[in-house]
């Protein structure tokens, strides 16, 4: 079948789109901070629960890692957008303070990364996202706008709920460099690009990258989307997950790979909903 949620588009023919400033480059950085059943293996082959090996890594990151990056973003003066599974309200409440404190933006991603949204109905999903939404609202102050399916996963009515439950971005379709609008039932929705690539998930755990070799990628993408921003603006997303990138080895990596951003003019440094507000007040349409 085809895929019926948005139009082809060809970037070279899109008019182009300028962010604040004249900046060529929307840098957002996205913290994926998650929660983890101990019951449920983590493992991709038969090793049982409770599996400590893996449940132990991931809770590291709520424990050592999200600790070490926020003090390079604060060092660095960025403020992250959080991926954020609503179980780490009740769980890991300090975490939340401290984003808040930090004016960081904090997005849906679903309950918990040990259950993705497949094969599950239509109301047993809306259920899970207005739980969602629910909880993140009531322990941030405020309403998420935007959604990051745990483990992107989605089922064919995704869109459709998130809509209709208020979320106005969406990041798990990977397709652009740049926003583009959703077709969505009711409402509107607008898909904002999120990153396999430059993810450290599937780049230290899949493809089994050196620190220095993930700092290279961040930085060529950059230099790549830069020179091609001086004709039309662009998006870079970098994801990361504190019990990787936070890991003492790693972490200077990704303070370099920032300072190297940072150095440059005509960047902006923006969360999704700002990249979002921009693109529909001054571009979309």
């Amino acid at each position: 079948m085809d895929n019926t949620r948005y139009d082809f588009s060809a970037i070279t023919f899109r008019k182009p789109l300028r962010w604040p400033d004249n900046a060529r480059v929307a840098v957002w950085f996205i913290i994926n901070i998650e929660h983890f059943h101990v019951e449920i293996s983590q493992a991709t082959g038969s090793t049982p629960a409770p599996d400590v090996r893996n449940y132990g890594w991931r809770d590291y990151g709520n424990r050592v890692g999200i600790w070490r990056i926020m003090d390079v973003l604060d060092k660095l003066n960025i403020r992250a957008t959080v991926a954020l599974n609503s179980e780490v309200c009740a769980n890991y409440p300090i975490i939340i303070e401290e984003g808040k404190r930090r004016g960081w933006e904090f997005m849906g991603h679903g309950l918990t990364n040990s259950r993705y949204l497949r094969n599950v109905s239509e109301a047993e999903e809306r259920e899970i996202i207005r739980t969602a939404i629910k909880t993140v609202t009531a322990s941030v102050g405020k309403a998420p706008r935007g959604w990051l399916g745990p483990g992107l996963t989605e089922t064919f009515n995704t869109p459709d709920i998130l809509a209709d439950e208020g979320i106005s971005y969406l990041c798990d379709w990977c397709s652009d460099d740049q926003p583009f609008p959703m077709k969505v039932k009711k409402g509107k929705l607008l898909s904002i690009p999120y990153t396999v690539e430059l993810n450290d998930l599937p780049a230290y755990t899949n493809l089994h990258f050196t620190p220095d070799e993930f700092e290279k990628i961040i930085r060529d993408q950059f230099d790549v989307l830069y020179e091609e921003g001086a004709k039309t603006g662009r998006v870079m997303p970098i994801a990361v997950h504190p019990y990787l990138s936070g890991q003492a080895f790693r972490i200077k990596a990704l303070e370099r790979a920032l300072e190297y951003i940072k150095s440059h003019g005509n960047v902006w440094f923006a969360t999704g909903g700002e990249i979002a507000d921009w693109y529909n007040e001054n571009y979309k349409g």
